[in-house]
């Protein structure tokens, strides 16, 4: 039995646990039961009778693949050059966003930028591939009015992963700001009056008031994204692959499709996942406790 002081907490609270149970319930449906089923990666496993344990039979098919180091080649490369080029821009958004001062103006650019985040990767890829057309697609034609000769975009190997990186920074670069907005708008007013009592211009504000108030926010989003460095974007890549550039865009998450699905190796496919697993959870760990041994302060 709940005492008067549990009631009366219910009361107050219940609704907010009762909001929260779907998100609840879908992790644990999505991202704790599967846990559970990693196990068919040291087993052969069966859909009729009893899976057989053979230990690290599938890793070792799996990192004796002729085509794995390639995959592997792709996906650090395409997650490297997100991370490097994508990772500071929503920082900036939120710096430029917080300068403007005109509400609806305001209103405008973020619901502008926000916008690219609900659109699905089948939409996406639709919008840029004809963007990027060789025969009607708008960067074309500007390319011809300079005298410049057409650019097949999508099946060119030189181009694709930029493709992949500009199309991932519009469609999510407006979206990541949210975070680093609202940790700005919690910077105390005081600190800013103080700059400017002390001549700082906005560009110095910025860099000696802002991005020092939001380094822990920082700090905390680049280590969590860590954990998904090796998920390169199964959707995005699934959407703008071709046979032309596979070679050059084909990752883990793609590798385990095909091997998954296509062709039923259930086991390797799971054994693919928890590699990926692994070195994200090691990347994670490493990231923490390089950054709290540098500045003292980390995700835990």
């Amino acid at each position: 039995m709940l005492n008067k002081k549990q009631l009366k907490y219910l009361r107050e609270y219940g609704i907010l646990y009762i909001l929260i149970l779907p998100v609840i319930l879908f992790f644990i449906v999505y991202h704790i039961l599967p846990i559970i089923g990693m196990k068919i990666a040291f087993e052969d496993y069966r859909i009729i009778g009893d899976n057989i344990f053979v230990g690290l039979k599938h890793f070792k098919y799996l990192f004796s693949s002729p085509s794995f180091k390639t995959i592997i080649v792709n996906t650090l490369t395409l997650s490297f050059m997100k991370m490097i080029l994508i990772f500071p821009i929503p920082i900036m958004i939120s710096f430029l966003i917080n300068e403007v001062k005109n509400s609806k103006f305001r209103q405008v650019v973020q619901i502008s930028l926000y916008i690219p985040h609900f659109l699905s990767w089948v939409i996406i890829a639709g919008v840029w591939i004809s963007f990027l057309s060789p025969t009607y697609g708008a960067i074309n034609n500007i390319i011809n009015i300079f005298g410049g000769t057409d650019i097949d975009f999508m099946t060119s190997k030189s181009y694709i992963r930029w493709v992949l990186v500009a199309s991932e920074m519009w469609r999510s670069a407006g979206w990541d700001s949210i975070l680093y907005l609202a940790a700005i708008l919690k910077i105390d007013k005081n600190l800013y009056e103080a700059a400017m009592l002390d001549g700082a211009s906005k560009l110095q504000s910025a860099m000696y008031v802002t991005l020092p108030s939001i380094k822990s926010t920082i700090i905390t989003v680049f280590i969590l994204n860590l954990g998904f460095f090796m998920n390169a974007g199964f959707d995005q890549v699934f959407n703008f692959m071709n046979p032309s550039v596979l070679s050059v865009i084909d990752i883990l998450d793609t590798y385990t499709y095909r091997i998954g699905l296509e062709t039923g190796l259930y086991s390797v496919a799971t054994a693919t996942s928890v590699f990926k697993g692994v070195i994200g959870f090691v990347l994670i760990l490493g990231a923490n406790k390089l950054v709290k041994k540098s500045s003292g302060k980390g995700l835990w």
